[in-house]
């Protein structure tokens, strides 16, 4: 999937290729170090520097206007249905937010699988009410954590395919 979104952006340069790609919500940071480090031949530190801010950017937007979205496009019955959808499946995901609220924040984006990054971070911390900054700041280090397991992962420092080699 991450190769089919980078094919949107040819022509752009390596850096905002990986900017671009680490904003979305599909690829995060996720598809975008793994793109950047073997598609791109980005060094590894660039590969992370550039997710990291791709990942973090729609942040403090979701975060100050998802209320406000929810309100204007719930309206229709489309949208309502989709935030129904969208919170009771964040809901059920975000159980270690709800337990442990702002360090469950950050472990919940630090895992670096499909449905927990910055964008159902913010979601959930919506959800859960936790407050503005404490929410920037958790989702940031949260970030920034799984970014480096998948640039160790990248480099082959973890993962599967390190173990199998040890047999």
């Amino acid at each position: 999937m991450t190769e089919q979104i980078a094919g949107l952006f040819i022509g752009l340069p390596k850096e905002a290729v990986t900017l671009l790609l680490a904003m979305l919500p599909v690829t995060e940071l996720r598809g975008s170090i793994p793109w950047a480090t073997f598609a791109l031949d980005m060094p590894w530190y660039q590969a992370y520097l550039w997710s990291i801010i791709g990942n973090f950017l729609p942040v403090p937007i979701i975060l100050k206007f998802l209320r406000k979205a929810e309100h204007i496009l719930s309206r229709w019955e489309f949208f309502e249905l989709f935030f129904q959808w969208l919170y009771s499946r964040t809901q059920r995901r975000g159980r270690v937010i709800e337990k442990y609220r702002a360090l469950g924040l950050i472990m919940f984006v630090a895992i670096p699988l499909p449905i927990t990054g910055a964008w159902t971070g913010s979601v959930a911390a919506h959800i859960f009410g936790i407050k503005f900054w404490r929410a920037l700041i958790c989702i940031a280090a949260g970030i920034c954590v799984a970014g480096i397991v998948v640039t160790l992962a990248c480099q082959g420092f973890i993962g599967v395919w390190d173990l199998s080699m040890k047999f």
